[in-house]
């Protein structure tokens, strides 16, 4: 479907046409007496008012409405006819608008991860009814990002309506049938003009001027230089004061390891089994029977996480897995640095192992 136009008088009237059909969630800003500092975060809202859609980036990534922090996956019960299990999977459509494109890509990402070999199923359902309208991004959002590296600054899948800000206007690229639907039913868009086109090409041309690289080489190279800094001193050096809180993981788009544990009622009859985020940095991770820790050192949990993001996920998956947000850079207490290790690799001394 070619390029259409919503007009600001017309946002509210669609998410309102979103409403009647979706739980519609958007970035809505957080006073500061809720978060440190104030912020922004992807919420449930009720009126299309609460939508600030010229935010910067907000502190969780949307993937919590496709992959939970903390979810029932079933439940089980025994009695005098034998035993019972119920599977508790909670799919609401849902309406997910303003997705800037590095937490779209990061969703694209996700679902190759959890399609593949054992799918998942509660995922998949999820995001099977759920509508991403994306919000492309006219500027950095602060000092910490780093898409334009990371390959994650343009999308040209993964969403079913991309928005481009023209200041009066939207710009709208239709992405999927879903999304064609969305413009055929809602009665809210325009057929973009030659007009438009020439404005939202300069909104290009701009942005292109606004982003610049923050890494000194390729990121193709990143697996091969990961490699050679693999007993780097560096691992030591950064890591000095990491507090092994898993901050970074958890505020991660990408992250997607898990704990499953079952909680039994104290009946001894009924319980349920939960699944939760896990964090690679936390000391417990890589525990495994007998007390023995594969990375029970820091050092080498840092480096498995940026080996992760940077070699492990694109041989796995042909996608780097980080996509130069800055959310770690931007809530890690011990102010440790992803991008700053990105930046030193490729002049770090590889002599000295990390333990």
């Amino acid at each position: 479907m070619l390029p259409q136009v919503l007009s600001n008088e017309r946002f509210g009237e669609l998410i309102r046409f979103l409403m009647d059909r979706y739980r519609v969630v958007g970035p809505v800003a957080k006073p500061a007496e809720a978060v440190a500092g104030g912020g922004h975060s992807f919420e449930v809202i009720a009126d299309p008012s609460q939508l600030d859609m010229d935010y910067p980036l907000t502190i969780l990534p949307p993937k919590k409405y496709f992959f939970p922090q903390y979810e029932t996956l079933l439940s089980f019960a025994r009695d005098a006819s034998g035993s019972h299990v119920e599977a508790q999977a909670q799919v609401r459509p849902t309406a997910i608008v303003g997705m800037h494109p590095c937490d779209v890509y990061a969703t694209w990402l996700l679902d190759d991860v959890f399609s593949r070999d054992e799918s998942d199923p509660y995922y998949l359902a999820r995001r099977d009814r759920a509508l991403i309208i994306g919000l492309d991004c006219a500027r950095p959002c602060d000092e910490h990002v780093f898409c334009q590296d990371m390959g994650s600054l343009y999308v040209d899948t993964g969403y079913d309506l991309m928005l481009s800000d023209l200041g009066d206007r939207y710009y709208v690229d239709v992405g999927s049938e879903r999304g064609r639907e969305l413009v055929e039913t809602s009665g809210c868009f325009e057929p973009a003009t030659q007009a438009d086109h020439e404005k939202h090409a300069e909104h290009v041309r701009r942005k292109r001027e606004r982003f610049s690289n923050m890494i000194s080489y390729d990121t193709k190279y990143l697996p091969q230089i990961l490699d050679e800094s693999y007993d780097s001193l560096l691992w030591d050096a950064a890591s000095r004061g990491c507090f092994s809180c898993g901050a970074c993981n958890l505020v991660c788009p990408t992250c997607y390891c898990f704990d499953v544990t079952d909680e039994v009622e104290m009946d001894l009859q009924t319980g349920r089994r939960r699944r939760s985020w896990d964090s690679c940095m936390l000391k417990s991770f890589a525990e495994v029977a007998g007390g023995e820790n594969f990375r029970e050192h820091r050092s080498a949990r840092l480096r498995h996480r940026v080996f992760r993001k940077g070699k492990y996920m694109l041989e796995m998956f042909g996608k780097l897995g980080c996509v130069g947000c800055g959310r770690c850079d931007r809530h890690c207490p011990a102010k440790i640095s992803i991008l700053q290790i990105y930046q030193q690799l490729a002049a770090t001394p590889t002599t000295a192992a990390a333990r």
